[in-house]
């Protein structure tokens, strides 16, 4: 399927910015000159494009968070068998990151860090080269992130960060380099993102993206003329903030959204079917940084009773079409406008779910079936009002 979208934002009405800088605060609007951005997906990959950027992803993206030791002991060799395991059943995008910052909030609670992701990565893609045909290689996606400290954003310092990654995934152009930003008074961002853009104009990045963005800043940068193809955020049937806001801005403008947290971490599973978390020894002890996270937000979204009627809900759904809880709350999220790709955490050398990853791509939900999941999220609070907009979990006390 091919869709061309035409769109000028002079069509659009946008609230103005305010953007403090240290010469005071400015108020900024989107100009009306064209923009233009091409989708062309079919049922497995999608491209997301912006310009003349772009760049053919797998719709489930493996990710690598789990590789940081928090799900267990990750043994290299294993590690990078699985992933040539899951890049043979065609899941050929792998979402990584150089991080290992600590967060404490009432949302999160755990050490932010992606450990050996790169590296893994970067033995991977040698044994790819070595041992499959080239046109097999073509079709691997590495996607890796920036988080920088928040220091003075120079040319330099941003070449040499991405220097390292491009060092460690073996790689001499980063397919996707996903940019995050702690605080947003200091608005070095987008000076960091103009000499990623630079960057990839030398061939060091293929495409330039962002990470837990939230809609103005999205709206800011576009309007400074940086090609971003997508933004990575969290997305889940439970948290839907994603489509409040931000997937409006991304339809009228051709960004995509690649999601993480679809499957909570596993709290959206079988596993956790018809559980008590009160009682001691009466559910799987939560027992990994994701768990811990999404249970977090299952308590904002509206407590682990409501949460039990979502996961019975899902489980009718499922039985109906033969296949998992998983399976269903990742097909609901790729079905949503803008979305481009859902991340699905791989446990490498630990265990496996390309069974439901595949039947993500045969499963039709029909209306009744999205009519049923709604009438439970009508139960649900709004978490854009208890959290705020995509990536404010990130940057409140």
């Amino acid at each position: 399927m091919a869709e061309l979208l035409n769109c000028s934002f002079s069509q659009f009405t946008f609230n103005p910015i305010e953007i403090k800088t240290k010469r005071g605060t400015q108020v900024r609007k989107l100009s009306s000159r064209p923009f233009q951005c091409v989708l062309t997906e079919d049922n497995r990959t999608v491209l997301v494009k912006n310009g003349k950027d772009s760049l053919d992803i797998c719709r489930i993206v493996n990710g690598m968070w789990q590789t940081s030791g928090g799900w267990g002991r990750i043994v290299p060799d294993d590690a990078v068998d699985a992933m040539l395991r899951y890049a043979d059943a065609g899941f050929t995008t792998f979402d990584m990151a150089d991080i290992c910052k600590a967060l404490q909030n009432k949302y999160l609670a755990f050490y932010f860090a992606y450990g050996p992701a790169e590296d893994l990565y970067g033995i991977f893609i040698n044994r790819v080269r070595r041992e499959r045909p080239p046109e097999f290689v073509d079709k691997v996606r590495g996607l890796t992130k920036w988080v920088p400290p928040p220091v003075k954003m120079t040319s330099n310092f941003v070449r040499e960060s991405i220097n390292v990654s491009r060092k460690r995934m073996d790689v001499a152009a980063l397919d996707m380099l996903q940019f995050h930003w702690w605080d947003y008074s200091n608005t070095g961002y987008l000076d960091a993102l103009k000499h990623l853009t630079d960057l990839k104009e030398e061939g060091k990045i293929k495409t330039v993206a962002l990470t837990n963005f939230d809609t103005e800043r999205l709206q800011i940068i576009l309007e400074n003329e940086i090609p971003v193809v997508s933004n990575q955020v969290q997305h889940s049937i439970v948290d839907m903030r994603p489509q409040q806001k931000m997937a409006e801005l991304c339809q009228l403008t051709g960004v995509k959204l690649i999601t993480y947290g679809t499957v909570m971490g596993g709290l959206l599973s079988e596993k956790f079917l018809d559980t008590n978390i009160a009682i001691p020894f009466s559910a799987p002890p939560l027992n990994t940084p994701s768990l811990q996270k999404y249970k977090r937000m299952v308590d904002a979204w509206g407590g682990w009773s409501l949460f039990q009627t979502l996961l019975r809900t899902l489980k009718t759904v499922a039985t109906k079409h033969g296949v998992s809880i998983p399976t269903v709350a990742v097909k609901y999220v790729l079905d949503q406008p803008a979305v481009a790709g859902s991340m699905v955490g791989v446990r490498l050398g630990l265990s496996e779910h390309i069974n439901d990853s595949n039947a993500v791509f045969s499963l039709v939900l029909d209306e009744d079936d999205v009519n049923s999941i709604q009438e439970v999220l009508k139960k649900g609070k709004d978490l854009l009002r208890v959290i705020g907009d995509c990536g404010d979990e990130y940057r409140r006390a």
